[in-house]
């Protein structure tokens, strides 16, 4: 028996930043027009209550989904099928590759998908700091340690991106299903750990970090001094991203000290 034609289609929706007023006009229309809303929350996550008031707005309800739902798929592409579907995603949709690998899914099975773009920390940090795109190298995660699982791979992309003169943005890890939210001072501790670990004397008390906290919203707060420095100040509730800059274009330097406090 041949396969029943599909009729559906799937939107990833980019929430941007923050909260419910970061998504495009287009994204909310999409919302409007669903069948169906999905939204999961363990790539990233936008400030309590945020999407209950996009929802509300929209006239929708949205079907959480935890990480092992997204990454097997099989409840979002079966729905897709027949029915207008969106995946709401905070930030930019395309940023993770588990939502790269759905499209993928989707395009294999015949289903067509749309994008709408959000604003993104991958651009964002580097803008609130007044550091420029082109000069960053590849980014990394820190994430939390568990047993028998505490990797060094930030460490070497830094040191790599050192080498070379490029910034490295340093994304904090988020364990969604626990609330819990890497801190800027814990992402620092654990790259000094590293450093304590490998000791290449990549990362010392006196290295130049930088610290993003809640990009997007009113109360975003942008910090740039001696690694040991930043270790002893409050940066306020999440979600909060570190920079390790390379060699800084004078134009920089002066945009860090203006804009985050960097000492002269």
């Amino acid at each position: 028996m041949a396969d029943k034609p599909v009729s559906g289609s799937l939107a990833f929706v980019g929430l941007g930043l923050h909260d419910d007023l970061g998504i495009s006009i287009r994204g909310l229309e999409e919302i409007r027009n669903a069948d169906v809303v999905f939204a999961e929350a363990y790539t990233s996550v936008l400030a309590p209550g945020a999407l209950q008031r996009l929802m509300k707005r929209a006239g929708k309800e949205a079907v959480l989904l935890d990480r092992a739902s997204v990454e097997d798929g099989k409840s979002i592409l079966e729905a897709c099928k027949s029915q207008r579907c969106v995946l709401l995603v905070a930030g930019d949709p395309m940023s993770a590759t588990t939502h790269v690998d759905l499209r993928l899914r989707c395009a294999r099975a015949g289903i067509p998908t749309t994008i709408v773009h959000g604003s993104s920390v991958l651009t964002a940090v580097p803008g609130v700091l007044g550091l420029q795109h082109y000069k960053f190298g590849r980014a990394t995660t820190v994430p939390f340690p568990r047993p028998g699982y505490s990797p060094t791979s930030p460490y070497d992309v830094i040191a790599e991106n050192l080498a070379r003169g490029l910034h490295t943005l340093v994304l904090l890890d988020i364990d969604a299903e626990r609330s819990a939210y890497m801190t800027a001072n814990e992402g620092l501790k654990e790259l000094m750990e590293m450093e304590r670990r490998v000791g290449r004397r990549v990362l010392l008390p006196s290295t130049l970090a930088c610290v993003v906290a809640r990009a997007g919203s009113p109360d975003c707060l942008a910090r740039a001094g001696p690694i040991e420095a930043l270790l002893g100040e409050d940066f306020g509730p999440p979600l909060h991203t570190l920079v390790v800059p390379g060699r800084l274009h004078f134009l920089e330097e002066e945009a860090l000290e203006l804009l985050a406090g960097k000492p002269k």
